[in-house]
């Protein structure tokens, strides 16, 4: 077997909560003097006191060898990020080591590694100058790059005019043609429309298998994670749980699922890319009447809303996705064409069904509120909601029906001979 082209060993990250890491001359100065005349000793992360310390990651080592695809998956604050950003040398570990052998190309946020002033030709250039390629290399590729991100039009426009899903687009067109050995990539091909994503599958496909390079893939989407990756590293509150081929991966990330409350406070959460929350932002959303979501029982859920700026024709809505990622069931306030006009200040918007079609099992939400076809605000993955079987035995099957099941109104007649 040939030498592994990323090898970690022993690798923990550790954050003292309430320490920014920096500060001014002064203040360093004067923390200078005080230890020196021995009052009030520096608190560092490796004299933090445990209560005042998060371990973001913590003794994870594995190999990865070259041209395997390899997904990254675990819940929110598993060490996902953390890792990647260790691995791309944006941050460093607290103690173990990360041996990477290879020229490295990382997606990991909207915008990385671009200059807003500059062009999204001159931007192509500059990625390709930090990768080390020379000019005539980065040029060589260039068209290939521009038709690959759908942004012929606007290639010599200003990319802090761009939108998120043009930002992506560009971004990843450029790290997936400049030959990076290793490619990192986060979740932020969510930003992405889903024609774009199936392409960028494919691009990771063809560079994995037909070019021996490395992929590291981080996402919440388990099909797209079925389909993508050899094998997955599955990391549980900043430690290895292991690595597994994907299929038993996946079937331990599901298993490990816990529900989510049906009252969550979405005002502190991180927004979806692209989404500031500032013209209007979901502060609260609440489902269910207490008791729990009860598959063909009414389902209410409510939701509270802080605008800022009047929204007219604007939506507000829910999607529930299978734990493999898999949307199944979409509730919008627009959907009979009426929409909604809100003022700025506090809103409470309900939205009703008379039986909940979701079969018995546990779903990712996700929440939007928009204005036409402009999103103001996006929550993914708030909450893992479990519908429980109902109590309704004329409702009740022993079949399984998938994500959904609905009511058909049903005309039979005898055919004529």
């Amino acid at each position: 077997m040939s030498r592994p082209i990323i090898e970690i060993s022993g690798l923990s990250k550790r954050y003292a909560l309430g320490e920014f890491g920096f500060s001014s001359f002064r203040e360093e100065t004067e923390k200078w003097v005080r230890r020196l005349s021995g009052r009030t000793p520096e608190t560092t992360p490796e004299t933090a006191p445990a209560e005042r310390e998060f371990w973001a990651l913590r003794d994870v080592s594995f190999s990865i060898q070259p041209g395997e695809v390899v997904g990254i998956i675990g819940r929110n604050g598993a060490g996902k990020s953390t890792l990647l950003k260790i691995l791309s040398r944006i941050t460093e570990p607290t103690s173990g080591e990360a041996v990477l052998r290879g020229r490295v190309a990382s997606l990991l946020e909207v915008g990385t590694g671009f200059h807003p002033e500059l062009s999204g030709r001159d931007n192509v250039f500059l990625n390709g100058a930090i990768l080390g390629m020379k000019r005539p290399e980065i040029a060589a590729k260039l068209d290939e790059i521009i038709a690959f991100a759908e942004i012929e039009r606007f290639i010599d426009t200003p990319v802090k005019r761009y939108s998120s899903g043009m930002y992506v687009k560009l971004a990843f067109a450029v790290a997936a043609h400049l030959e990076p050995e290793i490619l990192i990539i986060d979740e932020v091909l969510a930003v992405g429309d889903a024609q774009f994503q199936r392409k960028c599958i494919g691009r990771m496909q063809e560079i994995a298998r037909g070019h021996g390079r490395t992929v590291l893939f981080v996402s919440h989407a388990m099909t797209t994670i079925r389909r993508l990756c050899q094998r997955c590293v599955v990391l549980e509150g900043g430690r290895l749980r292991g690595i597994y081929p994907a299929e038993e991966a996946i079937e331990h990330y599901n298993r490990d699922a816990g529900a989510s409350d049906l009252d969550v406070d979405t005002d502190g959460l991180p927004r979806a890319w692209g989404s500031t929350g500032e013209e209007a932002r979901l502060v609260r959303i609440r489902a269910g009447d207490g008791r729990g979501l009860f598959f063909g029982e009414p389902l209410k859920v409510e939701f509270t809303v802080r605008v800022r700026s009047t929204i007219d024709a604007g939506m507000i809505g829910i999607a529930f996705n299978t734990v493999e990622g898999s949307r199944v069931m979409t509730l919008d306030s627009d959907a009979d064409g009426r929409t909604l006009r809100l003022h700025p200040g506090l809103h409470t918007v309900t939205l009703s069904l008379p039986a909940l079609p979701l079969s018995p099992g546990r779903y990712y939400c996700h929440a939007a509120i928009g204005q036409g076809r402009h999103m103001c605000d996006i929550v993914d993955n708030f909450a893992l909601w479990e519908v429980h079987p109902g109590g309704r035995n004329d409702w009740e099957s022993d079949r399984a029906f998938g994500g959904c099941r609905l009511r058909a109104t049903v005309d039979h007649h005898p055919a004529s001979a």
